[in-house]
């Protein structure tokens, strides 16, 4: 990969910083899936490996979901609802989907995708709540983050969530009839540049220089990883039964076998390349200078706009790279780093 793409293209730098520094919109409808029933909570409690039995109606919750192996199959986001309703936003929704139908058996429950009912805006940035507090009826003060509620925009009945894939303190998701999209999305826009910002129109903006410039993950960097690899093992409850649990637990008391670490490019050279996995295929292998060992294999590249830095991801051998490491990628100089660029 030449860092140019990235680098000298204005267009994606001005998209980006309004994010960061005022207010961006984007449309991307993840795929949306609608669990209902009695035993709703049960069913998704046992998929799911984070605590959906305590998930208040109006709260979200971030989770992986895992294979028998322990191996993440989607991270998704759960919304409860209703007592009894639950969305689960994925991008692989046919995925997902199968994954129900094959677990749903001994559960009252019925699932659906519904997908093409709705559209989703993603309001990001510092005056995102400026935003909202202008177009949504009663305002959004009252929402903390993960947090979703019914309102009004313009007459129009939407839903909204306070949350986002940029790593703001401030975004905000508006779900609409797909048959109010124009509309909704006319009010958004004025509002947006009203406040000095602008519609985000670049995919590899909003799903990478972004999210990846806060430490955060697209699904393609988590494939065949377990949560102990990329630090997600937080999001796990011990005290229930959930697919994948055994294998989780063996690779607790052993430690994983490899680790996602951060990595910026420091060469001065302008033309390297690199390749990521991010474009397909296995990633460009990682060596440790002098030393003829592969020990991992970089997942994503992209470039901080705020740090004017080409960033990005190596999935390498457990604790064979350390923060601070010098090394050469492909003829490049690089360095290992945390794998967060906006705390600094």
């Amino acid at each position: 990969m030449n860092k140019n793409i990235f680098k000298y293209d204005e267009w994606k730098r001005a998209e980006h910083m309004a994010v960061r520094e005022c207010v961006g919109y984007y449309l991307f409808t993840h795929q949306i899936m609608e669990v209902t029933g009695p035993q709703a909570c049960e069913f998704l409690d046992y998929l799911y490996p984070n605590n959906i039995s305590n998930l208040k109606v109006g709260r979200d919750r971030y989770t992986t979901m895992l294979n028998e192996k322990g191996e993440i199959l989607d991270d998704v986001v759960i919304m409860r609802m209703d007592e009894e309703k639950y969305w689960v936003s994925t991008l692989y929704g046919t995925k997902t989907d199968d994954w129900f139908y094959e677990h749903s058996e001994n559960y009252d429950v019925e699932t659906y995708e519904i997908t093409e009912d709705w559209h989703m805006f993603s309001i990001q940035g510092p005056k995102s709540k400026d935003v909202m507090n202008k177009i949504a009826e009663g305002g959004v003060d009252d929402m903390k983050f993960f947090m979703n509620k019914s309102s009004v925009i313009n007459g129009i009945d939407v839903i909204l969530n306070r949350g986002g894939f940029t790593g703001e303190k401030f975004g905000y998701e508006v779900y609409c009839a797909a048959d109010d999209a124009d509309a909704i999305q006319e009010v958004i826009d004025a509002a947006v540049k009203e406040a000095g910002g602008k519609e985000i129109t670049e995919f590899q903006v909003f799903a990478w220089t972004l999210p990846t410039e806060a430490g955060f993950y697209y699904m393609r960097d988590l494939n065949r990883t377990n949560p102990f690899e990329v630090g997600l093992e937080k999001n796990i409850n011990w005290d229930k039964d959930f697919i994948g649990k055994d294998a989780l637990l063996k690779i607790k008391e052993n430690g994983p076998e490899r680790e996602m670490v951060g990595f910026e490019v420091c060469d001065e050279n302008e033309d390297f390349y690199i390749r990521s996995k991010q474009y397909g295929g296995p990633g460009e292998p990682v060596y440790i200078d002098g030393e003829e060992e592969e020990v991992g294999r970089v997942s994503k590249l992209v470039y901080s706009y705020v740090n004017n830095l080409n960033i990005g991801y190596i999935l390498a051998k457990k604790d064979k790279l350390h923060i601070g490491d010098h090394i050469t990628i492909h003829g490049t100089k690089c360095v290992i780093t945390e794998k967060n660029w906006l705390n600094r």
